[in-house]
């Protein structure tokens, strides 16, 4: 059967569903679409012709930024009912892949037991502790987070993850969600033509979703990947393995690595930054500045930053930090390259940001090209921002 260009493609260790398990999916995925497509936009024409005009009568000025503006459209209708509808999609989405997934975890997980073939590897380390940030909220409203385990050599945090981002990005990240991973292969290659990595490192790698196209750019390379999370990792290592893609996974947490200085021409990371906090990520920076070997380069992505936005698209950008359990986005969108580089030992004439069309979507032109949250930022763009050494 040929496999859509919207359809997730099936491998190994993705969970398979019942017929009325697949279509409470779809009718996620559809809600999620009719949200972004139907229904955010008008949130624009509210504010612009009933909630700023009367916030200008009041006050003889306009809201002055995202937060002003957050304030006085939570007292709108029509925003409260698409916020609480939104919310509600992203229950719905994590309960429809947690289901299918409980019901055949045991087989998931000696599947995952059996991943060879590829010749990736997989070292864990029971001894690392799942920092604060990760573990005081079930980041982006999954239950248990990245991090929580059920079962001996657990798997479900990786398997509900991976159904569970292709329907919140509603199939726009590609079939193999791997939209992110790339986009930023394809802005490496055009950037810096001549860079030919040895050894590749991915931060917080999360099911290894962004990982492999870096394998399938640079073939001759190694490449590595960790993630702070035990069930994280043993499913990207299955899942990579069932796609013939060699992996060295590790369970690490991105602020203090064991891997020896300058061992790496290039690392990456992908939509991390924004669920660590702001100690963690200078940690982040300053591990970069430490692994890379000289002329090494570090590339992050993220949704676009608020600078150069309008305050009304940050604002609704900016609705994940208040109701998805992302405490540290608001933050992560405020950060300057150019200071972080200062801080964790990098030349700030060295560092560089752009935004980057996204690989799949600039190919299909299905994109929603607007801002609004729980969709990935919209837009069909990706910020990414980076050193050199």
């Amino acid at each position: 059967m040929k496999t859509s260009a919207h359809e997730q493609f099936a491998h190994a260790m993705l969970p398979e569903t019942t017929v009325d398990e697949f279509s409470r999916q779809e009718f996620v995925k559809s809600f999620k679409l009719h949200l972004a497509n139907k229904v955010s936009p008008n949130n624009r024409v509210v504010y612009e012709r009933q909630v700023r005009p009367a916030f200008e009568k009041e006050h003889g000025r306009p809201p002055k930024n995202r937060h002003e503006i957050r304030k006085v459209m939570n007292r709108d209708d029509h925003y409260k009912t698409w916020s609480s509808l939104l919310r509600t999609s992203q229950e719905m989405m994590w309960t429809s892949c947690q289901v299918p997934v409980a019901r055949q975890l045991d087989a998931l997980i000696d599947t995952a037991k059996t991943a060879n073939g590829a010749g990736g590897t997989l070292t864990l380390n029971p001894d690392v502790a799942m920092p604060r940030y990760l573990t005081a909220v079930d980041i982006h409203c999954q239950p248990g987070s990245y991090h929580a385990e059920v079962a001996k050599d657990d798997v479900a945090a990786g398997a509900v993850y991976d159904r569970g981002v292709y329907l919140y990005a509603m199939g726009r990240i590609g079939p193999a969600n791997d939209d992110i991973g790339a986009s930023q292969v394809a802005y490496i290659q055009h950037a810096y033509p001549d860079l030919a990595p040895k050894r590749i490192l991915d931060l917080g790698c999360a099911a290894g979703h962004s990982t492999a196209p870096y394998k399938q750019a640079y073939p001759d390379a190694e490449i590595f990947a960790v993630d702070v999370a035990a069930p994280m990792v043993r499913y990207a290592h299955a899942r990579a393995e069932s796609l013939g893609v060699p992996i060295h996974f590790s369970q690490q947490n991105a602020e203090s690595m064991d891997f020896e200085d300058g061992s790496f021409d290039l690392i990456v990371s992908h939509i991390l930054i924004h669920e660590t906090s702001t100690t963690a990520f200078r940690n982040i920076m300053k591990e970069c500045h430490r692994l890379l070997a000289p002329a090494g380069l570090a590339v992050h992505s993220e949704t676009p930053p608020y600078k150069n936005m309008d305050d009304y698209d940050a604002f609704i950008l900016d609705w994940d930090a208040y109701n998805n359990n992302e405490p540290f986005w608001g933050k992560s969108h405020e950060i300057e390259p150019r200071e972080a580089a200062v801080e964790s030992g990098f030349d700030p004439d060295k560092t560089f940001e752009t935004m980057a069309p996204s690989a799949f979507e600039a190919a299909q032109a299905k994109r929603s090209n607007v801002f609004q949250g729980g969709d990935f930022g919209g837009g069909g763009l990706w910020y990414l921002y980076g050193f050199q050494k």
